[in-house]
């Protein structure tokens, strides 16, 4: 019996008793090897000793403060190691309590953005189709995830939707990579122009897309266009980096390895590593001044926003990836995980696709390699993989409706920062076991 209100309501997950390094151990004693650190979540692992003696010691000193009342040395603190080497001019930080809630407060910060210089006609927001923004309402109109969007869509805010860059699809054969990407870039100009230049608040973007496409990294030059489109109709870009940002693929800020700045950025998950719950929403300093020259509030908050335990593992995170040199490792190991996902499946029959940066990486599932035919969704391919994989004690993060929001499978990888050599070895043995048990049971 269970009073918890789990994602699930016809299954009760196994009990996680504890964690070490890069596994977690369930309440009969077994282990599992966490390869997708959750949802990209789990960094630097579990019980890293630095990050638990900070929370101790900001809880020894003060747990929580309002940040209506107070700042904290803590936030202060993070906020300034942030906008460390931040592209651009990022450099004020809003700090709220995870990626939803970074997204949210971007959607009303870009909004509030146009209204105090006196362009209240800016009313549209663009993303991608088959992007994923969050869940609270706001972030939720703006992504392009349609299975998540569909049963809340009169709940939500119209926005509009361009093509993802997303090459193993969309890209017909006679064009090359950088010609498909400046191709489906220019379709922001045109939407733009459709909507009304001076009637678009913000493009919205995942540098690197995360649970909807599954690790998808942009072609060289996308970015640069839609950072150059953006500039010429004085359109914000959002980019979301909740997932592939914080060292995932190997910088701190994903946009770093695309050359490009955003006008606000948002990350989570691995800027906390899990212990605890926290997010960011990285604004310019155009966009700080124009509301600080004009109302001087911003009219958004949350009561745990800055939250001093928080702040003080997040920067306790910050610390230990800069003093182990974890960003070095994460581009070692991640081309060390992508060459062994190549040599164990780069051949498989069900194997479309292999891609991602760092350690931040996605395989796609096809029935047919030749045709890139699809499962059918009724075989819930993706589902009988976490299974299986959980079955032999691997943690990994597969999702469906990689190509409409219906049809396709796809799986992440996301493993700590501190993964070894055998840890490889052991996601990809363990992993191509229920891959194939996976497949076969669909045919049963």
């Amino acid at each position: 019996m269970t009073h918890v209100f789990h994602r699930h309501t016809h299954t009760v997950p196994p009990t996680a008793a504890s964690g070490e390094g890069v596994y977690i151990t369930d309440t009969d004693g077994k282990r599992y090897l966490d390869a997708s650190s959750g949802a990209a979540v789990s960094c630097l692992g579990h019980s890293h000793p630095k990050v638990r003696q900070a929370i101790h010691d900001q809880v020894e000193a003060i747990a929580f403060a309002h940040s209506g009342f107070f700042t904290s040395e803590a936030a202060e603190s993070l906020a300034a190691k942030l906008v460390e080497g931040a592209p651009g001019d990022l450099n004020r930080v809003y700090l709220v309590s995870g990626g939803s809630e970074a997204m949210e407060a971007a959607l009303k910060m870009v909004r509030q953005y146009f209204l105090e210089i006196g362009e209240p006609q800016r009313r549209h927001i663009i993303a991608r189709r088959q992007s994923y923004h969050g869940n609270t309402l706001g972030a939720l109109a703006a992504g392009g995830n349609m299975w998540r969007r569909e049963p809340f869509a009169p709940l939500l805010f119209e926005s509009h939707h361009i093509a993802p860059c997303y090459t193993y699809r969309d890209r017909p054969d006679d064009e090359s990579e950088e010609e498909y990407g400046l191709r489906v870039a220019d379709e922001l100009e045109a939407k733009i122009e459709e909507l009304g230049g001076d009637t678009v608040i913000a493009f919205v973007a995942e540098p690197v897309v995360g649970a909807t496409l599954g690790a998808v990294p942009p072609t060289p030059g996308y970015f640069k266009r839609i950072r150059e489109i953006c500039d010429r109709y004085g359109v914000l870009l959002i980019l979301d980096e909740v997932m592939c940002g914080m060292g995932r693929t190997g910088t701190r800020y994903a946009c770093e390895q695309d050359g490009i700045a955003a006008d606000i950025l948002a990350c989570a998950k691995g800027l906390g590593a899990g212990y605890q719950p926290i997010g960011a929403t990285i604004a310019g300093e155009k966009i700080y001044q124009a509301i600080h020259d004009g109302s001087g509030f911003f009219q958004h908050g949350y009561t745990y926003m800055g939250h001093p335990t928080a702040c003080a593992a997040a920067l306790a995170v910050q610390e230990a990836i800069e003093e182990e040199g974890l960003l070095e490792r994460v581009v070692v190991m991640g081309e060390r995980l992508n060459d062994a996902l190549h040599e164990r499946f780069g051949n498989h029959h069900h194997v479309g696709d292999i891609r991602g940066r760092g350690l931040f990486r996605g395989m796609e599932f096809v029935a047919d390699r030749a045709t890139k035919q699809v499962f059918d969704p009724g075989l819930k391919l993706n589902g009988r993989i976490k299974a299986e994989a959980l079955q032999r004690g691997l943690v990994c993060y597969p999702m469906g409706g990689t190509i409409d929001g219906k049809q396709g499978d796809h799986l992440l990888l996301a493993p700590p920062f501190i993964f070894e050599d055998s840890h490889v070895e052991e996601l990809v043995d363990k992993l191509g076991e229920a891959i194939d048990a996976a497949i076969a049971s669909t045919r049963e």
